[in-house]
């Protein structure tokens, strides 16, 4: 009898003995594939908990002020989450997304207040230069071969300098910023909750990232390349063009990352966002996205984020200094690491 003979549905046997090997698995191993399948789940939870240990400490933490705030201050984090997911998935990182975003921002900024480029104009040139600093990286990944925390790592250091040279270490701030630049800083009531366009932004970011990611051959291709390169190669996927594309793709989002910092802030510095790449990596972590690629949900990058701010705020309510912040947030990444690499036992 050929091999294709026998191969086939599973017989009653073979159920049997896999429906008994479920039975013999562990609470423990039972909470792992469901983490597993469901990446989403753990950081609900880290969030949840959060939300009602600082609530606990400090009766602030609740009120619909500081719940305000931290929409509003995870709307810059959370937009650059959503760049560091598509690259992660591909089982990259990018160390550079801070960078781009600020020499995004200075360049607007730059050509609408002391150019006197129309504020519309700028902002295309923001997103042209969000775009090229993608495709920089994009390149250097995929022509030279060079691994991504190297590329974005050399990176980095290039268009902090550059930023520098551009805007000559100067802040642009104050009355004359066009109002279409800090459109994104205008706050509505939403209830008793005032919301930021820049949160309904990143919202509108995350549905379209989170539709093409899950509904189209492009998304499937990207989780497919993060698996494993070589076999979506074998599948006839371009690997190097999904790899570039999604480069390019994530610089556009940080341009507008940038335009939204602008109106959060009000103002465009060189030396805003030092946090950023770790606050960016953190929330994909932890929201459940696998630094080895091919696993994870930009939703789960948005109860990410939501940590992140959760973390700061509560901590700085509590009294702690920024330092103690960046410690924690530290910790966090180690943990949310350690775990994936637990979770990831159950694909086995």
């Amino acid at each position: 009898m050929t091999q294709q003979q026998t191969a086939g549905p599973p017989t009653t046997g073979q159920a049997d003995l896999a429906e008994e090997f479920l039975d013999r698995q562990t609470p423990l191993n039972r909470v792992r594939n469901v983490l597993h399948r469901y990446p989403a789940v753990s950081p609900a939870l880290v969030l949840l908990i959060a939300v009602i240990v600082f609530g606990l400490l400090n009766d602030r933490f609740l009120r619909v002020e500081n719940l305000s705030l931290i929409t509003q201050q995870v709307s810059v984090v959370g937009t650059l989450a959503i760049a560091q997911t598509l690259i992660i998935l591909t089982a990259g990182i990018d160390l550079s997304v801070g960078a781009i975003m600020i020499l995004s921002s200075m360049v607007t900024a730059q050509l609408a207040v002391n150019n006197g480029l129309p504020a519309a104009m700028a902002l295309l040139v923001g997103l042209l230069v969000g775009l090229a600093t993608g495709a920089l990286n994009g390149l250097l990944v995929t022509r030279l071969k060079l691994p991504p925390f190297i590329v974005t790592l050399g990176t980095l250091n290039i268009f902090i300098a550059l930023t520098l040279l551009y805007s000559n270490g100067a802040t642009v701030r104050g009355t004359s910023m066009p109002g279409l630049l800090t459109w994104t800083g205008t706050t509505f009531p939403v209830g008793p909750v005032r919301i930021s366009v820049g949160v309904v932004v990143m919202i509108l970011l995350y549905v379209l990232i989170a539709f093409i990611l899950g509904k189209t051959a492009w998304g499937r291709h990207v989780y497919a390349v993060g698996d494993d390169k070589e076999a979506a190669r074998l599948a006839g996927i371009a690997v190097n063009k999904v790899l570039m594309s999604v480069y390019l793709a994530a610089g556009a989002v940080l341009a507008v990352g940038a335009w939204i910092q602008i109106g959060r802030t009000n103002a465009a510095s060189p030396n805003g966002g030092v946090d950023l790449n770790l606050d960016s990596i953190t929330a994909v972590v932890i929201g459940g996205t696998s630094l080895f690629g091919g696993r994870g949900s930009v939703w789960g990058t948005l109860l990410g984020a939501l940590i992140v701010g959760v973390f700061r705020n509560g901590l700085s309510l509590a009294g702690l200094d920024v330092l103690y912040q960046t410690l924690a947030v530290g910790v966090l990444i180690i943990l949310a690491v350690s775990i994936d690499q637990w979770i990831r036992k159950a694909k086995s």
